[in-house]
């Protein structure tokens, strides 16, 4: 079996092949960013499975996911992450990725889960699945309402006011004035750097 494994943490990735060639039926490549994974994608395939990290370099939330899951003859896509969100998982399997998989499973049920999906099935933790979402604990987040944090979340995946606004369901004027207060309380200037303050507080991973 052929996978390919795009993380940008080298030390997470050497890991990564480690654990699943060992089990000798499984040769691994690598990418450190999406764009690296869609050349080896084309240089180095057919692959059985790719994983790819959900915060590396290229991602941008689930477009990356997308963009690998529309590649012509593509293989089984999954996403590996240490820190994504149980609602990430769904919106991922919802859009068809063959798996989430977290960096916390263990070495044999990586291999296991690995096999799964190259089968063509979908494949998440049921005790990650199951889990109640934990209330995010960082200051930044204590400072916004539920509904900011939703704008706030529709900012960092991309989303105009208009997609957003049809997401939850609101006017667009009234998200408008959500954005104005998220810059007012980020104190920045614009969406792309209200997005960045975001993700590099880790709000959304």
């Amino acid at each position: 079996m052929k996978i390919l494994i795009a993380d940008d943490h080298d030390l997470v990735r050497d890991a990564l092949v480690a654990f699943v060639e060992a089990s000798g039926e499984i040769t691994a490549s690598v990418a450190s960013d999406l764009e690296t994974a869609f050349e080896v994608m084309g240089r180095e395939g057919p692959f059985d499975l790719v994983l790819l990290d959900f915060n590396m370099p290229g991602m941008n939330g689930l477009r990356g996911l997308e963009r690998a899951l529309a590649v012509p003859e593509a293989p089984p896509v999954a996403l590996i992450s240490g820190e994504a969100t149980r609602e990430i998982a769904e919106k991922a399997l919802d859009v068809g990725a063959a798996g989430f998989v977290p960096k916390t499973l263990p070495a044999k049920s990586l291999v296991n889960a690995i096999r799964f999906m190259a089968m063509g099935e979908q494949y998440a933790p049921a005790d990650f699945m199951s889990a109640e979402p934990s209330a995010p604990t960082h200051p930044l987040a204590r400072k916004l309402t539920r509904r900011e944090m939703q704008v706030l979340r529709g900012l960092t995946e991309g989303k105009s006011n208009k997609e957003i606004a049809r997401e939850l369901d609101l006017a667009e004027p009234t998200v408008k004035l959500h954005v104005k207060t998220l810059y007012r309380k980020f104190e920045v200037g614009n969406r792309t750097q209200a997005a960045m303050v975001a993700r590099e507080a880790g709000l959304f991973c």
